[in-house]
């Protein structure tokens, strides 16, 4: 029997309503979790105010909510079934000779289409954000005053030292071993934050102990003619540990920038095995949508069989935490390279939809 586009409507909307609901409230509840967390952090910092931390809250939210929408799929998905059962609505359409596929399928569309938003759309603002909400939290929470951004137009690096604010900026960065050296090197060098007092342009850069060592330098200073450095020492802080750990985290880069990004970053010689686990996540989130909506018809469909509420809800819940736990441990197997970037990135997904799958087969088909 084919199910009816009315049908298929009622369910779907029974769906979504749930999912808008408790996504919502997760959202509410990251919102004031966040604020005032941020507002403990920024209790000695009278320069931060009220409004500057909600902002920052309200940043961070796109990024969180990104987060928890596995979990509204899961728990929206329950809260639908349950209330679709419990009202016998579930029980007389499977009595007219609909099966479970059936009335599944618009939900299972919908949190595909939910997966697929949260790529193309919900992830590039997320990391717009975050972006954003990196920056103040560094500048204003924990005092730092280096940056560095990697762009189609080369290395951006702010750094600071004894005598002032620097950018560099490099069209060509190698890295070998624990060297690294840029090229076409150009420095603005400032008294303060906004006092320009030269500019550097260099063949080649090489970060030492302390300082880059800049190899047939130029020295332009105003009103003052160009002088020629064959070496000239810029005095930093930064090591090769600080400049890894400075690369754009892959939550704050675009699915559609990550490519690029990591390409970049192995041409340069440094690892990019957290952005392209992090990419392929992003490529599984359709699938584990799906898994989700297995997950939970699989626990709330079976209470009109069998019965025990509590249990059945509670098992729910649990399986989608233990899922959680599970894709954390995968996801280090893929980080320390025990096992391959694509099989870490894909396992929790499909594991949980082949569950699924296996469990709704049995109570369906028996």
């Amino acid at each position: 029997m084919r199910l009816s586009k009315t049908l298929s409507f009622y369910i779907g909307r029974h769906f979504l309503l749930s999912f808008v609901v408790i996504f919502a409230l997760f959202m509410f509840l990251i919102l004031i979790f966040d604020a005032v967390e941020l507002l403990r952090r920024s209790a000695a910092r009278p320069d931060v105010t009220f409004a500057l931390v909600m902002e920052m809250a309200f940043l961070k939210l796109p990024y969180m909510g990104q987060q928890v929408l596995p979990f509204a799929i899961l728990f929206g998905g329950m809260n639908a079934f349950w209330r679709l059962t419990r009202s016998h609505e579930l029980v007389i359409t499977r009595s007219a000779g609909v099966s479970a596929w059936q009335f599944l399928f618009p939900v299972i569309a919908l949190a595909v289409l939910l997966g697929v938003f949260q790529v193309a759309v919900l992830n590039p603002l997320s990391s717009s954000t975050l972006t954003r909400f990196e920056r103040l939290e560094s500048t204003l929470l924990k005092g730092n005053r280096s940056f560095l951004a990697l762009s189609k137009g080369g290395l951006w690096l702010r750094q600071s030292n004894v005598e002032g604010q620097s950018v560099v900026h490099s069209n060509y960065i190698l890295q070998s071993g624990k060297d690294v050296e840029l090229r076409n090197v150009v420095v603005f060098n400032y008294e303060g934050t906004d006092k320009f007092r030269n500019r550097i342009d260099a063949e080649y850069a090489r970060l030492e102990d302390g300082f880059w060592r800049l190899t047939n330098a130029w020295v332009y200073k105003p009103e003052s003619p160009a002088s020629h450095e064959k070496n000239y020492w810029l005095a930093t802080d930064l090591t090769l540990g600080k400049i890894q750990d400075s690369f754009a985290p892959p939550e704050t880069m675009s699915f559609w920038d990550l490519p690029w990004f990591i390409q970049t970053l192995e041409k340069a010689g440094f690892s990019a095995v957290r952005h392209r686990l992090y990419w392929h996540s992003l490529l599984a989130a359709p699938l584990l949508m799906f898994a989700m909506v297995l997950i939970a018809a699989s626990f709330t469909l079976r209470h009109s069989r069998q019965g025990g509420t509590v249990f059945v809800i509670a098992g729910g819940v649990m399986t989608g935490f233990v899922l959680y736990f599970f894709s954390d441990i995968v996801f280090a197997l893929g980080l320390s390279d025990s096992i391959p970037v694509v099989l870490a990135a894909w396992t929790p997904s499909g594991v949980a939809a082949l569950l699924g799958l296996a469990t709704l087969l049995h109570l369906e088909d028996g």
